[in-house]
């Protein structure tokens, strides 16, 4: 069992499980979600190569700024258009 730890500042603990993993990434779209900090974009640069490597179809999104959570809309789209994502959390 994997242990997922939320940065947001929760008082307590809560349950969730973890979503299905696909079992190839061939043709699927994977977002890559920067979130401003230095060098991030550096880090999905290389995540990027990755993936199309593998079949995937990638779409780039980047917060405003680090210090807040992505807008909602920038949520929206990245649920509404990705099949998964990954978040640059890289100084």
């Amino acid at each position: 069992m994997s242990i997922v730890l939320d940065p947001t500042g929760e008082l307590r603990t809560e349950h969730r499980e973890l979503a299905p993993r696909p079992g190839s990434l061939s043709g699927l779209t994977v977002g890559l979600l920067d979130i401003s900090k230095p060098r991030g974009n550096v880090f999905l640069d290389r995540i990027e190569q990755h993936l199309t490597d593998r079949g995937a179809n990638v779409k780039r999104f980047a917060k405003p700024t680090f210090t807040k959570p992505a807008p909602v809309d920038l949520r929206h789209e990245i649920a509404t258009s990705c099949d998964a994502v990954i978040e640059a959390l890289a100084d």
